[in-house]
């Protein structure tokens, strides 16, 4: 299985595609598609992915006719996306992530972590983090909130609200650093 960062748009669809339309090697498509060759085989028996569309990646520009005979030819390659497609998947604007109503009401939690383990943090950064409004965050900063007798601040990544590696980034650019949990406790 291949560690590729740069999948087709439907790695699934366009597995079923290739299994249908090629006769590249099992390996081939999972590699290009980020899964297991056994999933592949799955496909092919009719298995796995029963119900999903095949999806061509000739017409969404990821791969080409060409690249797909240079494998078929040799079992041994391995498909390379074209470079265009991988320009255009990088450069794609990232959405406002959903929050399940029952992570809603820990969004005011996580913002007072943040206001109080780094002061330096701007609005814009939370909202960007968490996905909370500005006027939420102005309420908690100045400890007008409706509810702030009740807000505690917790860790957004314990959570559940982003991950580490984007509560990292922000620290790190504010020069902050959060003690580990277990220190906090034996204090």
């Amino acid at each position: 299985m291949s560690k590729n960062k740069n999948l087709p748009v439907m790695p699934k669809a366009t597995a079923v595609w290739l299994v249908e339309n090629t006769s590249l090697t099992f390996k081939q498509i999972a590699d290009l598609c980020g899964m297991h060759e056994l999933e592949i085989k799955g496909i092919a028996d009719g298995d796995v992915a029963q119900g999903i569309m095949g999806v061509s990646p000739l017409n969404n520009g990821q791969l080409t006719k060409d690249e797909i005979s240079r494998c078929e030819k040799n079992p041994a390659a391995k498909l390379e996306l074209s470079e265009s497609s991988v320009h255009h998947l990088v450069n794609k604007k990232q959405t406002a992530r959903y929050t399940p109503v029952a992570r809603r009401q820990d969004k005011p939690d996580a913002i007072h972590w943040l206001l109080k383990n780094c002061p330096t943090i701007s609005d814009a950064e939370i909202v960007k983090l968490i996905g909370t409004t500005k006027s939420t965050i102005g309420t908690i900063r100045e400890k007008s909130h409706w509810n702030i007798k009740n807000i505690k601040s917790r860790d957004p990544v314990l959570l559940g609200l982003c991950t580490q590696s984007e509560l990292n980034q922000i620290l790190s650019k504010h020069s902050v650093v959060i003690p580990n949990q277990s220190e906090e406790n034996n204090s």
